[in-house]
C-alpha cells in the first residue's frame, strides 16, 4: 500500500512540474511571436524583446509592415497582441509587426527601470530622467535589430506607451517627432515634471504633417494624473506651432489602467485611416487578406 501510495505522489509530482511551463504555440492569440534578449551598450542594461509577426508574413515576403513599439511589453504585449489580432480580424487595423519592450519583471529591484527609461527630469524624484539615453537606446540599437531581422518600415513606426510609459510617447514626441511616424499615448502621467511637457524641445527636427499623435484620457482616471493630463491637452490643441497632428479623446468610463485597450484601438484606427486606403502596401495586406495569403484565412472559430 505505502509502495502504491509513493508511486501516486511521485507521479503527481511529475505531472505538476510538466505543467508549469507554458506552451505559448498552442496560445493562438499570440501568433508567430519570436523572442530576443539585447544587452543595451548605451543603458547598460538588458531588456526582452517579443517581436509578433503578421499572419501571411513568410508567404509576402516583397511586403514591408508598419511596426508597433508597444512599451511595459511585459504586460502590455500579450494583452495588445491578442486584442490586435482581433481587430486585425475585423479590418479595423492593417496587418503590423507588433514589439514589446520588456523588463522580465514588476520591480524594481528585479530589474524594472521604466521610472527611469521612461521619464523627463523632475525635482521630485532622483531616479527619474533617463528618457533621452532610452530613446537613444530605440534608435540606435533596437531599431536597427528589428529592422534588420524583419521586414520592418522604418517610415512607419508607432509607439504605444501607458501611464509612465505614456509620458515617454509625449517625451519622444517633443524631441524628435519624426523618430516615430505615429505616437499613442494612453493615459499619459505627468503630475511630476507637467512643465518639461508644455514646450517643445525638438524644433530643428519639426516634420510638419507627417507625424502624427493621439492622447487618450480615461474620465475616470486618478486626478492626480487626469488633471496634468488636461491640461496638456488643452495647452497643444490651442497651439498652432505643434509639429504633428494631434488627436485627442476622453476615454468614457475608463480608469487609468482600464484604458490601454481602448486607447490603442482607437488610436490605431485614427493613425492608420488614411494610409489604410491610399497604401497599396497596406491595401494589400489589410483590405484583401486573401490576396496578400495564399494560406487559410483566420476564421476564429466562425465557421
Amino acid at each position: 500500500m505505502m509502495r502504491l501510495i509513493a508511486c501516486f505522489v511521485a507521479f503527481s509530482l511529475l505531472t505538476m512540474s510538466s505543467a508549469s511551463a507554458v506552451e505559448t504555440r498552442f496560445m493562438q492569440g499570440l501568433g508567430d511571436t519570436r523572442y530576443q534578449r539585447i544587452d543595451s551598450e548605451i543603458i547598460g542594461r538588458p531588456y526582452h524583446i517579443f517581436v509578433m509577426l503578421p499572419d501571411g508574413y513568410d508567404e509576402s515576403p516583397e511586403q514591408y509592415f508598419p511596426t508597433i513599439y508597444v512599451l511595459d511589453g511585459g504586460a502590455l504585449f500579450p494583452l495588445l497582441t491578442a486584442y490586435y489580432r482581433y481587430l486585425n480580424f475585423g479590418q479595423e487595423i492593417p496587418d503590423a509587426i507588433i514589439v514589446g519592450i520588456s523588463y522580465g519583471s514588476d520591480n524594481f529591484e528585479d530589474g524594472n527601470f521604466r521610472s527611469t527609461d521612461y521619464t523627463a527630469r523632475s525635482p521630485d524624484r532622483a531616479h527619474w530622467g533617463g528618457a533621452k539615453k532610452f530613446q537613444s537606446f530605440l534608435s540606435d540599437e533596437l531599431f536597427p535589430l528589428i529592422e534588420q531581422t524583419y521586414r520592418s518600415r522604418a517610415d512607419r513606426r508607432v509607439i504605444f506607451g501607458q501611464s509612465i510609459g505614456g509620458q515617454f510617447v509625449l517625451y519622444t514626441a517633443l524631441t524628435k517627432p519624426g523618430l516615430f511616424w505615429g505616437h499613442v499615448a494612453s493615459n499619459p502621467a505627468l503630475h511630476r515634471n507637467l512643465r518639461f511637457f508644455l514646450q517643445m524641445h525638438g524644433k530643428s527636427e519639426k516634420v510638419g504633417d507627417q507625424s502624427k499623435l493621439f492622447v487618450g484620457s480615461g474620465s475616470m482616471d486618478d486626478p492626480r494624473f487626469r488633471v496634468p493630463a488636461l491640461e496638456w491637452i488643452q495647452y497643444w490643441s490651442n497651439n498652432d506651432e505643434k509639429p504633428w497632428q494631434l488627436k485627442t479623446m476622453h476615454l468614457d468610463g475608463h480608469t487609468h489602467m482600464s484604458a490601454p485597450p481602448a486607447s490603442f484601438r482607437h488610436g490605431m484606427s485614427w493613425l492608420f485611416s488614411e494610409t489604410r486606403h491610399s497604401d497599396d502596401r497596406y491595401r494589400k495586406s489589410s483590405l484583401s487578406p486573401a490576396a496578400s495569403s495564399p494560406g487559410p484565412r483566420r476564421t476564429l472559430g466562425l465557421r
